[in-house]
């Protein structure tokens, strides 16, 4: 999901160097047919994660369309800022939606092909505001805590058919996302080297890589687990 720019290309692109047959998802269906052409490989479903009902349909056309769907990786969201009392009620709704309901809705779809082949792997792009919440990011903040969640309880749940289930912590990435929030990439790299211990801004392609590695076999005993990946941001132990 989320595979047209940013960290969810950074995915695709990783998937798709370690041989995976790669189903790129996003609202735009330009960007995703040129993240295809990129990969020389995969296909392009073009979804909007506010429908909930297109979210509960996709894992089943990919399969139609490709076989066993193997891997899910759940990129969804990215809610408005503000504080605590500062966004409408339809705000929250919507992200409500974005990024609780329609991970939810991809996974139960998935899941059940997963568990019968006996080996799945599924992947929640979260934020490192679900270790530590983030001043002006009240919306990110909740829902993504729900995620997480709901994400643990099902690892376990999960774990003796074989399906591993985790989420990634993620910090500041050079992202468009991030150019928007700071007005350039040049003003967040500026910021990333006062504050990032890494001195400087994460890449898609060491997201994606991360992302590759949780979804191989050698990550088989690794599942219910919140990973960070923020150079170093994260202070708690």
């Amino acid at each position: 999901m989320g595979a047209s720019k940013g960290i969810g290309r950074g995915v695709a692109h990783a998937l798709a160097r370690e041989g995976a047959t790669v189903a790129v998802s996003s609202r735009s269906e330009e960007a995703l047919a040129a993240v295809v052409e990129e990969m020389g490989s995969g296909r392009a479903f073009p979804a909007d994660t506010d429908d909930l009902d297109r979210m509960a349909a996709l894992p089943g056309e990919v399969t139609e369309a490709l076989g066993s769907l193997d891997v899910l990786v759940a990129n969804t969201g990215g809610p408005p800022p503000g504080g605590a009392l500062d966004n409408s009620a339809e705000e929250w709704e919507a992200a409500y939606r974005s990024l609780v309901l329609a991970p939810r809705a991809l996974v139960e779809a998935a899941l059940p092909g997963m568990c019968r082949l006996g080996w799945g792997r599924i992947v929640n792009v979260a934020s490192s505001s679900v270790r530590e919440p983030i001043p002006g990011l009240a919306l990110s903040n909740a829902h993504r805590m729900a995620t997480v969640g709901l994400f643990k309880t099902l690892a376990d749940e999960v774990a003796p058919d074989g399906v591993t289930v985790n989420t990634v912590a993620t910090g500041r990435f050079a992202t468009d996302r991030l150019r928007s929030n700071y007005g350039s990439l040049e003003r967040a790299e500026e910021v990333a080297r006062e504050q990032v211990p890494a001195r400087r801004l994460g890449t898609p392609d060491e997201y994606g890589d991360l992302v590759a590695f949780i979804c191989s076999e050698r990550a088989a005993y690794l599942t219910g687990a919140v990973i960070p990946l923020d150079g170093g941001m994260l202070r708690g132990v």
